[in-house]
């Protein structure tokens, strides 16, 4: 028997050296077939194992050398079973600091740039063409009253001008404004008693408008104010003039035509050059060969009377326009809802290097 358990050692002892062997190629794979070793030769179905169990049929005189013999294998099997299980350990920790190395030498990855929404761009060179105008920006409430909203500006609470501007109403008195032009009337207040004021407004209004391409529930606005001593109408085309060659180019021109605000009168909606075809006419322009931007118009005696202003004496201009319009307009963008969705197959075209 003694010489079975010295052959059933030698044999563990070869099959563990053709796992420690394959550890250099596969680390991962080895520790597997060592616990499959483990099991085989030191488990408790094992053949030393059942060795073990058949030194009850023994005599006295060989059970001592028999047990001897079994105990010095188990211990030689154990011992090269840790060494080799140390092995595999060491050579898995090789492969991995090997594949987890980094390589100093290569460049680094620069992070990723990012840049100022489009919609942001253009109001901040709106304002920045205004206050090179000599206009200065004043900013009001998003949650308005209905005197300053509307009574204020000339729209009773039974004008029909109220319908075209379908409102939030948080109270009987309160709303999401409508319009950037309650501070028009704020402004006014402000500056009393009668200084000139030069002014624009920017800001985010709500209206409950159908979500399309062309309109959003939520926007913003941009108005101007001008109130002094003999200002006229000619004073206002001047400016815008001057806004769309700032924006659109040098060559742009603009165009008034007659329309009606109840804030201002008279009143005219503010065409330029179509920024696709160049006034020749194309899909864009109808083939009218101009594009809307904007409403303007002589502030109304009523709203500069209403803010202690004496019409008599003072005069003045108001225009508002959308950024969003102007955006669109700007970069080719064909549907208002781009602007807020967070697109970044949009947002990259922006993106400075």
């Amino acid at each position: 028997m003694q010489a079975e358990i010295s052959s059933l050692r030698d044999e563990a002892l070869a099959a563990l050296d053709d796992v420690a062997r394959g550890a250099e190629l596969d680390a991962a794979h080895a520790g597997k077939q060592l616990e499959a070793w483990r099991v085989q030769y030191l488990g408790k179905k094992g053949p030393l194992a059942q060795l073990s169990r058949q030194m009850a049929n023994l005599s006295k005189e060989e059970r001592p050398r028999v047990g001897q013999a079994v105990n010095q294998a188990q211990r030689a099997l154990q011992d090269a079973f840790v060494r080799t299980r140390q092995k595999i350990e060491e050579q898995a920790l090789a492969e991995r600091l090997r594949s987890e190395r980094i390589d100093v030498t290569l460049p680094g990855r620069a992070p990723a740039r990012g840049s100022l929404h489009p919609l942001t761009r253009v109001i901040q060179e709106i304002e920045d063409v205004f206050l090179g105008m000599g206009f200065s920006i004043a900013e009001g409430p998003e949650v308005e009253t209905d005197r300053y909203n509307f009574e204020m500006l000339n729209i009773p609470k039974d004008h029909p001008a109220r319908d075209m501007q379908d409102t939030f109403y948080l109270t009987e008195e309160l709303l999401l404004r409508t319009q950037t032009s309650p501070m028009q009337v704020r402004t006014m207040e402000k500056m009393r008693p009668f200084a000139p004021i030069k002014v624009i407004c920017p800001g985010r209004v709500y209206r409950r408008d159908e979500d399309d391409a062309t309109h959003s529930h939520a926007f913003n606005q941009i108005e101007g104010l001008v109130v002094d001593r003999g200002i006229r109408m000619s004073d206002l085309k001047g400016v815008l003039l001057q806004f769309a060659k700032a924006v659109f180019g040098p060559e742009q021109e603009v165009r008034l035509r007659p329309s009606f605000f109840p804030f201002t009168e008279p009143s005219a909606e503010v065409d330029v050059r179509c920024t696709n075809c160049g006034g020749r006419g194309c899909r864009v322009c109808k083939h009218s060969g101009w594009l809307e931007i904007l409403g303007a118009g002589m502030v109304h005696p009523h709203v500069l009377d209403g803010a202690g202003y004496d019409s008599r004496e003072f005069s003045g201009f108001a225009f508002g326009m959308g950024p969003e319009r102007i955006a669109m307009l700007k970069y080719g963008i064909d549907d208002i809802r781009l602007l807020y969705q967070n697109d970044l197959r949009l947002l990259r075209q922006f993106t400075t290097a």
